[in-house]
């Protein structure tokens, strides 16, 4: 008997959790032994491209967001999204073998409460139901509610970079990464689409005539660009121990909102279903937050 696509979608979301945390190891230990020979990145330093680990973790971290892009393609965002926690789990566990960066006991707990919550969600994560075309998924990103959502969040984006960033960026963690989030949730909802798109065409149903492909392309392209540029504002500002939880959080959130609205995910379920994976995403959001706040501090060069 086949796999369901949910069960495809789950294997391909850890594969996607487990290259990524191992690049994060594999990135630094490159770093660490191009700033040994060399100038650290750090400070403007290139000397980790000469490096063979920076490059198996720059491979690696590729074929985890691949995987991640397919895994959107056969699973609701609702089930995907949350998954990526377990990145964080990979990473700590192997800095902790490799980097000699200690998981305090906390730690452990938090490790363990993002192992649960991820548990309740595939359990109780809802069927995925893939459109027959591209039309099919841009009338469900035209339906009213999700250009509310659109509209709010373009209106919050805009709000943020005119008038909040030129006096509150450089202080407040939240406008940056507000950014960041929001347009990610379209990002989400656009790499969904195109990935529904390229499985509809290897099945011998080509949309690459439709002009909605080709829409859903360019969203995603200037979503993608727009969190790059002030992700990397946020990291240089702030520090990363900070980031990388509030933009988890944020970031899982809007994005299951989005998807939620625009492919009624929920749609079919009964509440006591729909209260569990709230109740495991809860779970996974506190276990990364414990996770993060309580690994050690890596000592500045």
């Amino acid at each position: 008997m086949g796999l369901s696509d949910n069960l495809k979608g789950v294997i391909l979301a850890v594969a996607s959790s487990a290259f990524i945390g191992s690049s994060f190891i594999l990135k630094k230990k490159g770093l660490k032994r191009g700033g040994a020979s060399g100038i650290r990145a750090g400070v403007g330093g290139y000397t980790y491209l000469l490096e063979p680990l920076w490059w198996a973790g720059m491979i690696t971290m590729i074929m985890g967001e691949i995987a991640n892009f397919v895994a959107y393609i056969y699973a609701p965002a609702v089930l995907v999204t949350p998954l990526g926690a377990l990145s964080i789990i990979v990473s700590a566990c192997l800095a902790h073998f490799l980097l000699n960066e200690r998981i305090q006991k906390m730690g452990i707990v938090g490790c363990v409460s993002c192992i649960v919550g991820s548990v309740v969600i595939v359990i109780h994560a809802p069927q995925e139901h893939t459109p027959s075309s591209v039309q099919d998924i841009w009338t469900l990103a035209t339906q009213p509610a999700f250009l509310v959502y659109v509209v709010a969040t373009l209106s919050a984006v805009l709000a943020l970079v005119l008038h909040f960033e030129p006096h509150y960026g450089q202080t407040n963690i939240l406008v940056y990464l507000g950014i960041c989030s929001l347009m990610g949730s379209l990002t989400v909802v656009s790499i969904k689409a195109i990935g529904i798109a390229i499985k509809l065409t290897l099945d011998g149903m080509s949309q690459i005539a439709y002009p909605q492909t080709w829409f859903f392309l360019t969203v995603a392209v200037i979503c993608v660009i727009t969190q790059l540029i002030y992700l990397n504002k946020a990291l240089d500002t702030f520090n990363a121990t900070l980031v990388s939880p509030v933009y988890y959080v944020m970031f899982t959130t809007l994005t299951i909102i989005a998807s939620v609205i625009m492919f009624k995910d929920w749609s079919g379920q009964n509440a006591g279903s729909i209260a569990s994976e709230i109740c495991g995403f809860i779970t996974v959001l506190s276990g990364t937050i414990i996770l993060h706040v309580t690994r050690e501090q890596e000592p500045p060069p």
